[in-house]
């Protein structure tokens, strides 16, 4: 007795294979709907029974019309309701998008970033007095901070002080007696961090998986 199977390979093929051959069908059986009104309350369970089986594509704040559009590329661009957003085209979905320029803007300290450089504009478009001295010592120890962020080793107050007045075109200029926060705080800043914090975690967790073989060893023993 021959017996018909039926292969996934002999079926239609599924435009989007995450929505599953069930969504697939309901799409199929809504085109050979003729009145446009009954089509239209079958588009829109189809777009709820996708967002109850994905729940996940929620998220998106424009999920509904994403739902929407993904129903009318699974009927082909042939699907004719009343739908609450414009429907697709197969040309629109084929365009590419425009092409990103890059920033060209040209850093003059790498490793200090374009950060520092704005904060540095920000603060000589500031009025003279103490808001603007404070402003200007915060940027000297981020200097400090990304200079050791990139060099790890040590550098003097003198030579970040040195780089402020260059990157402000010596409009910024700080007391050569003034003292920055001290390369060990944020060096020890550094190390506290959250990815230290993990390793630490780590080896704490090793160090217990440790002391349990160990503990396995002394049984034996016995």
């Amino acid at each position: 007795m021959n017996i018909a199977f039926d292969y996934n390979t002999q079926r239609n093929h599924l435009v989007i294979p995450e929505y599953g051959r069930l969504v697939q069908r309901m799409v199929e059986h809504t085109l050979e709907e003729e009145d446009r009104e009954k089509r239209t309350r079958m588009a829109r369970a189809i777009v709820q029974t996708i967002g109850k089986l994905n729940p996940q594509l929620r998220n998106n704040e424009n999920s509904d019309r994403t739902f929407w559009d993904h129903v009318h590329v699974m009927s082909g661009f042939e699907l004719e309701v009343d739908s609450p957003y414009p429907a697709p085209t197969a040309e629109g979905l084929k365009s590419k998008p425009n092409p990103v320029s890059y920033p060209k803007t040209q850093i003059r300290f790498g490793h200090y970033g374009k950060l520092v450089e704005r904060m540095v504009e920000e603060c000589i478009a500031m009025e003279e007095g103490p808001e603007k001295a404070a402003f200007t010592l915060m940027i000297a120890n981020q200097m400090k901070k990304q200079f050791l962020t990139w060099n790890r080793d040590s550098v003097g107050d003198g030579a970040i002080l040195k780089d402020l007045a260059e990157l402000s075109k010596g409009q910024l200029k700080l007391s050569p007696e003034i003292q920055l926060t001290s390369t060990d705080s944020l060096l020890q800043a550094q190390r506290n961090g959250p990815k230290n914090a993990v390793e630490t975690s780590r080896k704490r967790h090793s160090g217990s998986g440790g002391g349990k073989k160990r503990h396995r060893s002394r049984k034996k023993r016995y």
